[in-house]
C-alpha cells in the first residue's frame, strides 16, 4: 500500500527510495574469531576506554559530547547497514505473516484476560467492560499502526529503540530503551512467578506451595521460587535454539489456545442471559475508563513482535498483515470473551480471582475450569517465549549502537540468534524471579510501555513533517507549534479527568484545542513519503494515539511517575559515565564509514 502525501522536494528524493541492507560479510569467520570469546576489546572497543588516561580525557569532554548526542540523530541507512555489522553474522530471515500473526497472539493473549476481566467487571465497569476492552484495543491498534510503518521501512531488530533513535535522537532513545529493558526484566520475572503461582494453585489451593520460605530474609524476598527460575531458563533456552523453531512451537500451541477460547465464547453465549447485561453502565463512564487503563495491559506484548522485523522474509507484506491483523483479531476476541462472561454471570457475582472458572462451575461444567487453567498457563508460557525473543533483539540493537557493550550484539553463526543478549535477559529475570515476590515486582513496574507508545506516535509525526535540512523553517515552526498544542490539550484532558472535574466547559475547551492543533498539523506540508506502507489519516491517528496514551498514563497515579523518574536518573548516571562516550566515538566512526561506502557505491554506479 502506498500513500502519496503532497509534493516531496527534489533534494529529498532519497526519502522515497527503499534501503536494501547488503549481505553481511562473516567477518568473524574470515578473521578466525570464535563466537565464544571474552575480552576487553569485545566489551569496550571504543578509543575512550583504551586506558585510564583516555577515559579521563573523555570525561572532561562530557558537556561537548552530551550536546552532540542530544542533537545527534541516527538514519535508516546507519541502523540497517552500519549497526548490523556489529553482530558479525546475520539473523535468519525465516518469518512470514502467518508466523507474525501467531507471535502476536502468543505474546499478547496470556493470563491477563482471565484474571483482569473478572476484577474490572466486578469493581469498575460492569457489563460495560466490553467497551473498556474496545477503548484499550483502539489505543493499542493506533500504536500498532506506528510500529508497522517504521518496521516496514526500517526492518531491524531494535524496534522502538531504533525508530526513536532515528527521529528523536540518541538521548531520548537511550532513556526509552533503558526503561523498557528494565520493565522487560521485571515483567519476565513477574510472569515466571505468576506461572509458578498458577501451577501451584492447580495442584493445591496455595500459590506458595512450591516455594521455599527463608525466615531470615526480608519480607517480600523470603519466598524463593526455583520453579519460576526453571520455567524462565527453559523458555529462554528454547528461544536461543532458533527463531523458526520457536515460532512453530508458538503457533501450534496458540492455535490450540484459540480453539479453547472459541469454545469459551460459544458456551458463554449459549448459557448467557441478556438480563445480566442490565444495567450496562453501573459505574458510569468513569468506571469504563478506569477499567480501560487496567485491561490495557492485556494488550501489551505486540511491541516484542515488532522487534522480530529483521527476521521477516518480506517485510513490506508480512509486517502489516502480521501486526495489524493479530491486534485486530485479539481486540475482537477480548471483547467477545468479556461479553460471554457478563452474559453468563451478573457483574455483582463475578469472582474477581477466577472469573471464568467460577462461571463455568455455576452452569455445571466444573471440568471446564481445567481448560481455562491450561490456556492461561499456555498463554504465560508463550508470552515468556516471545518476550525472551523480543527483549533479546531489543538488547542486540542497543549493543549494536554501543550504548551497552557490543559483545551483546553478537549473533551466533549457526542458530542465527543473539545468544549473549538472551543470556543477559535470562540471568537478570531469573535472579529477580528467584528472590522477589509479585508485590515487589509490580511495585517496580512503571508507565514505560505507555510512554514508549506515546513517543512512537511523536516519532511518526516527526518522520512525516520534520526532515532535517529539508523542512523549511516556516513549516517546522508550524509543526512544532501544532505538536505543542496537541500535547498541552491532551495533558489538560488528563488533568481534568483525574481531578474529578466533570464540567463540560473544560473538556470542550481541551478537546477543541486538540482538534485545532491536529488540524494545524494537517495543513502543514509533509516532507517525507512512506516508501512502502503508511499509517492512514496522518496526523489524526498519531495525534489521537498521543492523547489516549497520555490519558492512560494519567490514570496510573503519582507513584508510577516517581518510579519512572528515579529509574531514568540512575540510567542517566550510567549514560554520562559510559554510554555517551561510547556512542560519541561510534557515531563519528560510523559517519565516516558510511560516507566512504556511499561514495564507493556512487563511483560504481557511475562506471
Amino acid at each position: 500500500m502506498r500513500y502519496g502525501y503532497g509534493k516531496i522536494p527534489a533534494e529529498a528524493s532519497y526519502l522515497t527510495t527503499p534501503i536494501t541492507p547488503p549481505t553481511m560479510d562473516p567477518t568473524a569467520a574470515d578473521s578466525g574469531k570464535s563466537y565464544w570469546r571474552f575480552s576487553k576489546k569485545d566489551f569496550y572497543p571504543e578509543p575512550t576506554f583504551q586506558d585510564f588516561s583516555t577515559y579521563l580525557s573523555a570525561l572532561a569532554e562530557t558537556p561537548h559530547r552530551l550536546r552532540d548526542r542530544l542533537l545527534g540523530r541516527s538514519s535508516d541507512a546507519n541502523e540497517l547497514i552500519q549497526c548490523r555489522k556489529q553482530s558479525e553474522n546475520e539473523m535468519k530471515q525465516c518469518l512470514t505473516w502467518w508466523d507474525l500473526i501467531w507471535l502476536g497472539f502468543g505474546s499478547v493473549v496470556g493470563s491477563g484476560i482471565f484474571s483482569i476481566t473478572g476484577q474490572e467487571t466486578h469493581d469498575h465497569a460492569g457489563p460495560a467492560i466490553i467497551l473498556s476492552y474496545a477503548v484499550s484495543g483502539l489505543s493499542a491498534l493506533l500504536s500498532v499502526f506506528c510500529y508497522t510503518e517504521f518496521s516496514v521501512e526500517v526492518p531491524i531488530a531494535g524496534g522502538s529503540f531504533s525508530f526513536l533513535r532515528i527521529e528523536l535522537g540518541d538521548f531520548v532513545a537511550f532513556i526509552a530503551a533503558g526503561n523498557i529493558l528494565l520493565e522487560g526484566l521485571v515483567g519476565a520475572a513477574g510472569l515466571g512467578r505468576s506461572w509458578s503461582s498458577y501451577f501451584s494453585s492447580i495442584i493445591k489451593s496455595d500459590p506458595d506451595f512450591l516455594r521455599i520460605k527463608v525466615d531470615s530474609f526480608a519480607e517480600g524476598f523470603n519466598l524463593l521460587d526455583p520453579l519460576a527460575v526453571v520455567v524462565l531458563a527453559i523458555a529462554n533456552g528454547f528461544a536461543m535454539t532458533g527463531t523458526k523453531r520457536t515460532s512453530v512451537l508458538n503457533w501450534i500451541s496458540s492455535i490450540f489456545g484459540a480453539l479453547v477460547i472459541v469454545f469459551i465464547i460459544i458456551v458463554g453465549f449459549v448459557h448467557g442471559k441478556s438480563e445480566n447485561l442490565v444495567p450496562f453502565f453501573p459505574y458510569g463512564a468513569e468506571g469504563v475508563f478506569t477499567a480501560a487503563a487496567v485491561v490495557y495491559w492485556s494488550y501489551t506484548g505486540f511491541d516484542m513482535v515488532a522487534n522480530m522485523a529483521e527476521e521477516v522474509k518480506t517485510p513490506s507484506r508480512d509486517i502489516p498483515v502480521g501486526l495489524v491483523g493479530s491486534m485486530s483479531l485479539i481486540t475482537v476476541v477480548y471483547c467477545l470473551m468479556a461479553l460471554a462472561l457478563t452474559m453468563m454471570v451478573k457483574y455483582t457475582q463475578v469472582d474477581v480471582n477466577a472469573a471464568y472458572s467460577v462461571a463455568f462451575d455455576g452452569i455445571g461444567m466444573k471440568w471446564a475450569k481445567y481448560l481455562v487453567s491450561i490456556v492461561a498457563l499456555k498463554g504465560m508460557t508463550t508470552s515468556l517465549l516471545i518476550g525472551s525473543m523480543g527483549q533479546a533483539r531489543y538488547t542486540t540493537q542497543i549493543a549494536r549502537a554501543h550504548m551497552i557493550p557490543p559483545w551483546f550484539a553478537l549473533v551466533h553463526p549457526k542458530t542465527g540468534t543473539p545468544i549473549y543478549a538472551t543470556l543477559l535477559i535470562t540471568t537478570g529475570s531469573c535472579i529477580l524471579a528467584f528472590f522477589s515476590s509479585l508485590d515487589v515486582l509490580s511495585s517496580v513496574l512503571s508507565f514505560s510501555t505507555l510512554f514508549i507508545f506515546m513517543l512512537m506516535a511523536v516519532a511518526l509525526l516527526f518522520r512525516r513533517y520534520y526532515v532535517k535540512d529539508v523542512t523549511p523553517k516556516t513549516d517546522a515552526i508550524k509543526f512544532f507549534t501544532s505538536l505543542f498544542i496537541v500535547f498541552g490539550s491532551a495533558l489538560g484532558l488528563t488533568v481534568l479527568w483525574n481531578s474529578k472535574n466533570r464540567g463540560w466547559i473544560g473538556y470542550t475547551l481541551s478537546g477543541g484545542l486538540w482538534f485545532l492543533g491536529t488540524l494545524g498539523m494537517a495543513s502543514t506540508a509533509k516532507h517525507r513519503n512512506p516508501k512502502v506502507w503508511g499509517v492512514p489519516l496522518v496526523p489524526w491517528l498519531p495525534s489521537l494515539s498521543i492523547a489516549m496514551n497520555l490519558f492512560l498514563i494519567g490514570s496510573l497515579g503519582p507513584a508510577a511517575v516517581w518510579r519512572f523518574i528515579i529509574c531514568s536518573f540512575v540510567m542517566l548516571v550510567y549514560y554520562l559515565l559510559a554510554g555517551v562516550h561510547a556512542t560519541y566515538d561510534t557515531a563519528h566512526m560510523d559517519e565516516r564509514k558510511l560516507k566512504l561506502e556511499e561514495g564507493s557505491q556512487d563511483l560504481g554506479q557511475g562506471s
